[in-house]
């Protein structure tokens, strides 16, 4: 046994190495300014001051909140149809379907997020198809492209943990629901949906967390007019060399998903509770 335990110190060096180590370094930077001849820096609580004062950074947060929760719903509202759908179908026709779900993201996702800058382009495929319908509107740099975007990449997120779930349900639970009279409304409220809650609960985890901070979505498709927190982080540390105050916000984000994440367990183990007494 003490062999096996041996195989797991080079993982807990990486993790050391490649996790504790930069976020150390993130905290430090984040409570350091610049000092003078005699004392090179200085501890100070300044940077976490300015951005909660400065409006314009709140707004950008708030925006960041707004944008991903819209992304997480939308995609919990397209997902678990399509994961209930795919849940339900034959072994072979959820292999083929779960491939072509998986299939985009063997693609990197610059690369896809590039690929929707042609389509959303005003010569592009979609608008060309909206103005056969007579429908004119700009769709690239806006906050509807963004949206799309994050919809698009995380997705696949959503839909394979709620399958897996509904996967593993119990299938005699919706035989004895069917048995005792009660519908398919009543059986998917009372039986499916609490018993898939773990799925969609980790679904949520998945697509919201990377949703809140992304940068590069927004860059690319909202082209710089459409700033979240994301942008305003890589902008510190790489077009304005503010590491400290870049740093501040990076710790202000991890906390507010430390935070999230604790909330989202919360809500799994009360499901799971509620999952064994069915």
């Amino acid at each position: 046994m003490k062999k096996f335990r041996q195989l797991v110190i080079p993982y807990l060096i990486w993790s050391v190495l490649m996790l504790l180590v930069p976020m150390l370094l993130i905290a430090m930077y984040s409570v350091m300014s610049d000092g003078n001849s005699i004392v090179p820096f200085q501890l100070t609580i300044h940077h976490y001051v300015r951005f909660f004062t400065d409006p314009d950074f709140v707004l950008i947060l708030w925006r960041s909140l707004v944008i991903a929760i819209k992304t997480t719903i939308i995609c919990l509202l397209l997902g678990y149809p399509i994961a209930y759908y795919i849940a339900n179908s034959e072994e072979k026709k959820q292999n083929v379907l779960i491939l072509l779900i998986t299939l985009p993201m063997w693609i990197n996702m610059l690369v896809r997020t590039y690929a929707w800058i042609g389509l959303l382009a005003p010569d592009g495929i979609i608008s060309w198809l909206l103005g056969l319908i007579g429908i004119h509107t700009e769709l690239l740099y806006t906050e509807k492209a963004v949206l799309l975007g994050m919809v698009y990449n995380f997705l696949p997120f959503m839909i394979l943990q709620i399958q897996t779930a509904l996967s593993k349900m119990d299938k005699s639970l919706l035989e004895a629901s069917n048995d005792l009279g009660a519908d398919r409304v009543q059986t998917f409220i009372h039986i499916v949906f609490p018993l898939s809650l773990s799925g969609v609960v980790s679904g949520i985890t998945l697509v919201f967390l990377p949703a809140v901070s992304s940068f590069f979505i927004p860059k690319l498709l909202g082209g710089g007019q459409f700033f979240l927190i994301g942008n305003v982080i890589e902008n510190q540390f790489i077009t304005v060399g503010e590491w400290n105050f870049g740093s501040a916000i990076s710790m202000i984000m991890a906390v507010i998903m430390m935070l999230l994440m604790m909330l989202v367990r919360n809500i799994e183990k009360k499901g799971a509770v509620q999952g064994d007494r069915l």
